[in-house]
């Protein structure tokens, strides 16, 4: 018996290509290939082989293999075209995703980030752990504020960790407590890995934008909870200033007018979607145009500034669609081989209990975010996963109001999941992005060490979220339902 005959009783074609196909992605990944770029040369490959070996006319192994998807016509490729240029392209919601990077962008070049890193560290700088504190608080208004992961786990590594050095903080924790808050963008919206879900799974954006705000609120919350009890259990990783500033109403007063202009950014952006004064497209341009103002108050605003923000829009913006239609014939080819059906009767074949399918789709994300990002996770994987949850009638409490409440549910699971995907290596950019700031001495060693606990918190809030649905669904049902 050939090898091709005992692989074809082992495997069916479809389910060896499927398999492949991913297997070769991740060694052009680990080679060093652009993402996009091996995302479209895996999928010319297979179609080559498709044609070659698989056309029931022309194939040497017809004898051999029985391929069960006869009959494909991988010339119709064209229809490709008419899906990338039609319902992507000009499909609205992703009209948010620049504008939500701009606002990102811009704001950390408004100076509101350094202006309240300069009077919460007056506030709680005296305290032992005051300047993580610090750090977390003002990574919660930036995630509520922007999406953009790069610009805030940069922008708090350059205002803090020289300061946590100063003060003699343990490296681990200092890089830790960091990266960590950064990472908050990508959960508490507005967030543009949410922009890219609602698209990918067809639900609304402000259905998402509401969900997910209270599981990044608690998981803000967790870290905080953590270094408060981590500087009692351990004071001397986190020591208090041998002087510090007496705190009275000037230093409360300068951390009201610090943070007032960012949090009416986010009032103008997030309130006019949960009031229903405006669609999260619309939000995104107030946001957009609210940044641009507190730059120009603050007197950052110039011609510098603005062609870089806008060059740095359009070159991330630029990514992310690359890998979004590279991502989409990826899939488009994926499901040419039957690939949809092959993983989901895997995942369906797994458990009988629905929950414990939860489960098991959450695990196989964790273990995704170790080697693929977020945007080929969130564009590939969840769409084969669409069928599976809306075919399980979980019992997620909509209010009668919520539309999709179990994918809703489940779309922010995923969410807090991948969230981990920028703490654990090797594609972890949180860690990638902070080693390029960090001062001589802190090495990644010390960065992969202080997101430990971290990922464990994260781990622990998603636990948490899956106990209590609710915390996804009960605030649209409140926006919806009034």
């Amino acid at each position: 018996m050939g090898i091709l005959e005992v692989i074809g009783h082992v495997l069916s074609l479809n389910e060896l290509a499927v398999a492949a196909m991913f297997l070769v992605f991740i060694f052009f990944l680990f080679r060093g290939i652009p993402v996009a770029y091996a995302l479209v040369g895996v999928s010319l490959i297979f179609v080559l082989i498709a044609e070659i070996f698989l056309d029931p006319h022309r194939s040497m192994f017809k004898e051999i293999i029985e391929f069960d998807r006869v009959g494909i016509d991988y010339r119709k490729l064209a229809a490709l075209s008419g899906r990338i240029f039609g319902s992507t392209v000009k499909n609205p919601v992703l009209v948010a995703l620049p504008m939500f990077i701009f606002m990102g962008l811009m704001l950390d070049q408004s100076g509101v980030a350094q202006r309240m890193m300069q009077s919460m560290q007056k506030l709680f700088g005296g305290l032992k752990g005051g300047l993580s504190l610090t750090v977390l608080l003002i990574g919660i208004i930036l995630a509520a504020s922007t999406g953009v992961i790069g610009a805030s786990v940069t922008l708090l590594g350059v205002m803090a960790l020289p300061s946590m050095m100063a003060q003699n903080y343990s490296k681990p924790i200092a890089t830790g407590t960091i990266a960590s808050a950064g990472t908050l963008g990508i959960l508490i919206p507005p967030s543009i890995m949410l922009v890219i879900m609602s698209d990918q799974l067809a639900i609304s954006l402000g259905d998402l934008f509401m969900g997910a705000l209270f599981p990044g609120l608690i998981l803000g919350a967790l870290y905080i909870v953590f270094i408060v009890i981590y500087g009692l259990i351990s004071p001397g990783s986190m020591p208090a200033p041998e002087k510090s500033e007496h705190v009275g109403w000037p230093v409360v007063k300068e951390v009201l007018l610090a943070v007032v202009p960012p949090m009416f950014l986010i009032l103008l952006v997030l309130g006019s979607i949960f009031a229903g004064f405006a669609t999260p497209t619309e939000a995104s341009g107030l946001g957009a145009f609210g940044a641009t103002l507190l730059a120009l108050f603050n007197g950052k605003l110039n011609y510098k500034v603005l062609k870089e923000v806008s060059r740095s829009t359009l070159n991330t913006s630029g990514y992310i669609v690359g890998i979004f239609l590279a991502a989409n014939f990826f899939a488009f080819i994926l499901r040419r081989y039957g690939g949809d059906e092959i993983v989901q009767d895997l995942v369906l074949s797994t458990f009988q209990n629905p929950y414990m399918i939860v489960v098991f789709i959450l695990f196989i994300v964790f273990l995704l975010g170790f080697l693929l990002d977020w945007i080929e996770i969130t564009i590939i994987i969840m769409p084969l996963m669409l069928p599976i949850i809306q075919g399980l009638e979980l019992a997620v409490p909509g209010y009668d109001v919520v539309r999709d409440p179990s994918v809703v549910w489940f779309a922010i699971l995923v969410a807090v999941t991948l969230q981990t995907s920028f703490l654990t290596p090797p594609v972890g950019f949180a860690l990638f992005y902070l080693k390029g700031v960090c001062p001589p001495g802190v090495t990644l060693a010390h960065i992969y060490k202080g997101v430990v606990p971290f990922v464990l918190l994260q781990l622990l809030g998603l636990l948490i979220v899956f106990q209590y649905p609710a915390l996804t669904t009960w605030l649209p049902s409140v926006a919806y339902g009034n």
